[in-house]
């Protein structure tokens, strides 16, 4: 028992310094990192909701939903079916995006560095690691036969799409909703998680959801499906906007702002870094997480999805999310692949 006891108090304090090097993170913009991680974007000064905000804090005004017509007509979950069983790693079709990949020698993924459990870097190692990375290793190591041939490239929520239509990067994996209009502007994978909206506050806060937050400030990250979900509340918070989610964390944190609303996978990861939030009332949107891929690449989108069907077949999804998710969120099943032709 007391060894047990050793464990518990050594993981707390682990989680305890990694939620303090995170938070420092989020403040300094994570000065140092590797060039090849194309920096964070420096991180925004907590401000409370009656001063002005600086630069990169913006409030959020309320966007009208997409058209219903186009909503109905739109199934962005329906993902194009794999051709077949993977190539042998290291024996791409020729011609093929993945050739030219495994010629340059390196898979290009966008993601997070601040989303705990999801896509974070380690403040001990400063490898970026999470349930998100282990996808983007199965890719890799399909095209390579190295799970580790992948350059990480650290892009804010409100960059995922851009970066995918520049060019910038190969894939993006980064907590990202697949929605009719991103559908418009980048493919997707399969969906390899289903998340869900909801709201984290302070534990001694007395709200207990979205209806409580009436002109009060709530952090989102700008460019997410999250941030105009707030705004459209019929409780008419003040949504305030950032770059990271480790900045929304902080300003809870110091009381600039009374909630922090996005999907509940990732307010999870807060939980963990900070015991004294709590997650508070039901889900009001569904976040279905997919793989971007640059818009007609279609042999990659076929190919990325083969990985995910053989992650579903032979455990490795369900061995990623014991591993990242399992403790914070309960036991769950990876989600059916959906296709369209």
């Amino acid at each position: 028992m007391a060894a047990d006891a050793g464990v518990l108090v050594n993981r707390r304090a682990r989680l305890a310094l990694a939620a303090a090097a995170l938070a420092a993170m989020a403040v300094s913009g994570c000065a140092g990192q590797p060039p090849a991680d194309g920096g964070g974007g420096g991180a925004d000064v907590p401000v409370s909701a009656a001063e002005p905000a600086p630069l990169g804090v913006t409030t959020v005004p309320a966007e009208p939903p997409e058209p219903p017509t186009q909503a109905a007509a739109c199934d962005p979950t329906a993902s194009l079916r794999p051709t077949g069983p993977l190539p042998p790693s290291g024996q791409m079709p020729p011609g093929s995006t993945m050739e030219r990949i495994l010629q340059r020698g390196r898979l290009i993924v966008g993601v997070d560095q601040s989303s705990y459990l999801f896509g974070f870097r380690d403040p001990f190692t400063g490898a970026i690691q999470g349930f998100d990375i282990d996808v983007i290793r199965q890719v890799a190591q399909a095209i390579f036969g190295d799970p580790n041939r992948v350059q990480y490239v650290v892009v804010s929520s409100a960059d995922r799409v851009p970066v995918l239509q520049r060019g910038d990067v190969d894939l993006v994996a980064s907590t990202l909703t697949i929605t009719c209009d991103r559908a418009r502007a980048v493919d997707f994978s399969t969906v390899y998680y289903d998340a869900g909206q909801r709201i984290l506050v302070r534990r001694d806060s007395g709200f207990r959801g979205l209806d409580d937050l009436h002109g009060r400030p709530v952090c989102a990250a700008k460019g997410s499906t999250s941030i105009h979900h707030v705004a459209q509340a019929a409780s008419h918070p003040v949504v305030v906007g950032v770059d990271d989610w480790g900045d929304c964390l902080v300003m809870l944190q110091q009381g600039q702002v009374d909630a922090i609303s996005t999907d509940d996978a990732v307010l999870a990861g807060m939980v963990a870094q900070d015991p004294y939030t709590v997650v508070v009332g039901p889900r009001f949107t569904d976040e279905p997480y997919g793989v971007g891929v640059p818009k007609g690449a279609e042999d990659m989108v076929r190919f990325v999805n083969a990985v995910l069907d053989r992650m579903r077949a032979d455990g490795g999804w369900q061995a990623s999310y014991q591993h990242w998710l399992g403790a914070a969120l309960g036991p769950a099943q990876p989600p059916p692949a959906r296709y369209r032709d």
